[in-house]
């Protein structure tokens, strides 16, 4: 059932996110070739004008053709006649919708479980915030020059600056302030400040929205964290995860979840829900060739130069991208099923 799970979940996303690009490629005229749900052999289809939708074997999925890659089609309907902030307002759509999904089912999450303020519940006697003077009540504000809006944002913060002098600023009776402290490392290896939450609350509507917001922003700046940490070296290549990973983590989440009943489990998948549209948001600006903030890249430099790079040139270096995507994808799903079995 985990496994079901994970690509109904994982399909979902990646077919919201062709979704954005069909919406916007319409609105904008251009013709969409094709539309696909799912992926693997056809199981039905029907053109509808330009279109032809798609339903196809596995549920992992979908496709958005709108010819981006036909350079010399400049006809009328065509993706290359439009001009770039039309192109550009496309291709920006699909990240921009697994933003609007991971919003969409975060105001869902918090509205079940409510939402988890920065505010110390309590202050564990000995620990750095007990000896700056931190009390139960008091609501972290900022961290460096981080602000802090959700109480994971704490523990986030600690371990990217693991073991740092850090300065904290929190409101107490209304009124700011601010200590001087240095996380110690606990029996797990974790950095603590020593507080600890004061759990999930019920909020009202707009309390919702404002969290899903920062519940959105949480899922982000973890994505973007952990890239630094990769390419700093914090992080090893072979920490990465791919589709296979992703299944055996909703596999494992649901198998630990399911003793707690069908609310449980819903809830968990919805965490992982957010996680990974957001995640994948994020991955798919990044400015990498073939990805879709390869191709933004390319549509920003030909409206600073006021003229498109020779089309010949931008799809070897979308081709030589799309070779290295695979390789990447080899590489993970093999490290994947070695975490797996070994």
């Amino acid at each position: 059932m985990g496994i079901v799970l994970a690509i109904f979940i994982f399909g979902f996303i990646v077919f919201f996110h062709e979704l954005g690009h069909f919406i916007l490629a319409r609105k904008n005229g251009i013709d969409v070739d094709e539309f696909w749900i799912g992926m693997g052999p056809t199981l039905l289809h029907k053109k509808i004008g330009n279109t032809d939708y798609c339903l196809k074997l596995l549920p992992i999925g979908g496709a958005c053709m709108m010819g981006e890659d036909e350079v010399d089609d400049l006809s009328e309907g065509s993706f290359n006649s439009k001009s770039p902030w039309r192109r550009i307002s496309v291709i920006a759509a699909g990240p921009a919708f697994n933003f609007i999904l991971a919003f969409i089912c975060s105001i869902i999450f918090i509205g079940i479980i409510g939402v988890d303020k920065p505010v110390a519940g309590s202050v564990t006697e000995g620990s750095p915030a007990y000896e700056a003077g931190l009390q139960a009540g008091d609501k972290i504000v900022k961290i460096g020059s981080k602000h802090i809006y959700i109480f994971r944002d704490i523990s986030v913060y600690e371990q990217l600056h693991a073991g740092e002098e850090q300065e904290i600023a929190y409101i107490r009776d209304g009124e700011k302030h601010s200590v001087i402290l240095t996380p110690v490392q606990n029996e797990n290896g974790y950095y603590m400040i020593g507080i600890t939450s004061t759990g999930y609350e019920k909020a009202g509507i707009f309390a919702m929205l404002k969290y899903s917001v920062f519940e959105v922003r949480y899922w982000i700046d973890s994505t973007i964290s952990g890239l630094r940490m990769l390419f700093t070296g914090k992080v090893g290549v072979s920490e990465l995860s791919g589709p296979v990973g992703v299944v055996n983590i909703v596999d494992n989440t649901y198998k630990q979840s399911k003793s707690g009943g069908a609310l449980l489990v819903f809830v968990n998948m919805l965490r992982l829900a957010i996680l990974l549209s957001a995640n994948l948001g994020v991955m798919n600006l990044l400015p990498i060739p073939a990805l879709d903030g390869g191709r933004l890249l390319f549509l920003i430099v030909e409206v600073i130069r006021g003229k498109r790079i020779p089309p010949e040139k931008e799809g070897y270096v979308h081709l030589t991208g799309m070779v290295f995507l695979l390789g990447l994808m080899a590489f993970v799903m093999f490290n994947d099923v070695r975490k797996i079995f070994f």
